[in-house]
């Protein structure tokens, strides 16, 4: 598999959340896939991540899910990408992330990770040598 199907892949897997239907799930995982999200949950299989995604897209809606650039090293890649979603309940999740993936010779995908990053940065140090954090509620990731 080339990197290019890998990207393509991929890309396709982030569209499906944000058209919110399931084009081959089941195809682009291996039965014994792992997933990781960012903020702890874990997914064993095709079919557990299948359901996880038809479950989900009745909570919520991803609004934005682009990809970025790749890394791609050996049966690895790496995505940087930026998410948005909104909940039923109202809440709007915002971040950037990265996505670590372990590919098999058939082109499917054995592992992925995500890794999270906040949107909302500033410099603890603009007032001075001592670091000013701001008092907020740390984000799920």
């Amino acid at each position: 598999m080339t990197e290019q199907e890998r990207e393509e892949k991929f890309r396709d897997w982030c569209a499906m959340w944000v058209d919110r239907e399931d084009r081959g799930i089941t195809e682009l995982f291996t039965q014994e896939a792992e997933y990781i999200e960012s903020w702890g949950p874990a997914y064993c299989g095709a079919a557990e991540i299948a359901h996880w995604f038809r479950e989900w897209n009745t909570r919520g809606r991803v609004a934005e899910w682009t990809v970025g650039e790749f890394f791609h090293k050996g049966d690895q890649s790496a995505a940087r990408w930026r998410f948005r979603c909104e909940m039923a309940d109202g809440t709007v999740q915002r971040f950037e992330g990265m996505s670590l993936l372990r590919w098999t010779p058939e082109g499917k995908i054995a592992f992925l990770q995500e890794f999270g990053c906040n949107l909302e940065r500033y410099d603890p140090y603009a007032a001075g040598p001592e670091p000013v954090f701001r008092e907020e509620k740390a984000l799920w990731f």
